[in-house]
């Protein structure tokens, strides 16, 4: 496990003290931490997916879903 330093400015660590729910501030640093690489993890696997992405595959996708009539409270 590493040790960092960080600096914080005033308005952000109170925010920080605040908010966290009696837990200490280096457990609450490492899950925003993580939460922020789980949205870079997500952000990438997701072009990932789009760039293997065809017309073709979204309609063959698309044909697998039965027809629908829509009730009269989703009709505009």
């Amino acid at each position: 496990m590493s040790t960092i330093s960080i600096r914080l400015p005033d308005s952000l660590h109170s925010m920080a003290m605040a908010s966290q729910d009696h837990v200490s501030m280096n457990q609450f640093i490492a899950s925003a931490v993580a939460e922020k690489i789980s949205a870079l993890a997500t952000e990438t696997y997701l072009k990932a997916r789009a760039e293997r992405a065809t017309q073709q595959k979204f309609e063959a996708a698309l044909a697998t879903v039965p027809a629908q009539t829509p009730d009269a409270h989703d009709e505009m």
